[in-house]
């Protein structure tokens, strides 16, 4: 796993085991969890950016890797049941519950694990080369990190449905005219993109940001009037607080706001 600052606010978390395109073993799994984690405490990073080392972002998981962890967990039905609750699992609950933003780059392949992985990011962003899909079904495995709840909310019931079953890989465009990713760009620009727009949100007020997210992600499993509650519970201390306040002073001014984070 590499972690770079590249300042501003900004902070870049590259999945590094390329010769296998980044498919997660307990290893990774374990070390993108504690770069989360960091992540999450540091107050100067408002912004994460997850993309692959080399020719992919992540090929699921590593089935056909020389990991002795991972394969012995394998062996067994219940060793793949513990393998998935204490890897990609506890990745994917780190991720749903984080309240700062994250951007996935998308190089390359991100298939089956890989995709849900990337779709546990608020904001895609493909490299023109990049291929997304699910292909568990080739090797008559599940979609079992949670693609099964995230393709549907995504993409649609028929349209994940065809993507799991017929196991179907598509290309950038594809996917961005599915919603998987929300912007293509040429490869070689691909980080840039992705930075410029981390920079941006960093830009933004932090609390507001974090809160929004979590109205959102909340709103997905709640109902309409519930949402709307939580919306005003959120409003009277985010609407009221330093950064607001700040918004509001700057927009009269007519000069950029400076967040604080509060």
């Amino acid at each position: 796993m590499l972690e770079e600052d590249l300042g501003e606010g900004v902070l870049r978390v590259t999945l590094n085991r390329p010769a296998r395109l980044n498919a997660y073993n307990s290893t990774l799994c374990r070390d993108l969890r504690a770069a989360i984690d960091r992540y999450d405490r540091d107050d100067s990073a408002r912004v994460m950016i997850l993309t692959g080392a080399g020719r992919g972002f992540c090929a699921g998981g590593d089935v056909a890797g020389d990991d002795p962890e991972m394969a012995r967990e394998l062996a067994g039905q219940m060793g793949r049941a513990q393998n998935l609750k204490h890897d990609l699992h506890a990745v994917a609950l780190d991720l749903m519950r984080l309240d700062k933003p994250v951007i996935a780059a998308v190089n390359g392949a991100a298939v089956a694990g890989g995709l849900t992985l990337a779709l546990l990011a608020d904001i895609r962003i493909a490299g023109e080369s990049a291929k997304l899909g699910d292909t568990s079904g080739r090797v008559g495995l599940l979609p079992d990190e949670g693609g099964a709840w995230l393709f549907p909310r995504v993409i649609g019931f028929e349209a994940a449905f065809r993507m799991v079953a017929v196991s179907e890989v598509y290309d950038a465009r594809r996917a961005q005219s599915l919603g998987l990713v929300s912007e293509v760009v040429p490869d070689v620009g691909l980080q840039e993109r992705a930075v410029e727009l981390a920079r941006t949100l960093a830009l933004r007020s932090p609390i507001a940001v974090r809160v929004a997210k979590r109205l959102m992600r909340d709103a997905m499993s709640s109902t309409f009037e519930t949402a709307l509650s939580e919306a005003a519970l959120a409003v009277m201390f985010v609407n009221t607080g330093p950064d607001a306040q700040e918004g509001m002073r700057a927009f009269r001014e007519h000069r950029p706001p400076r967040f604080g984070g509060q």
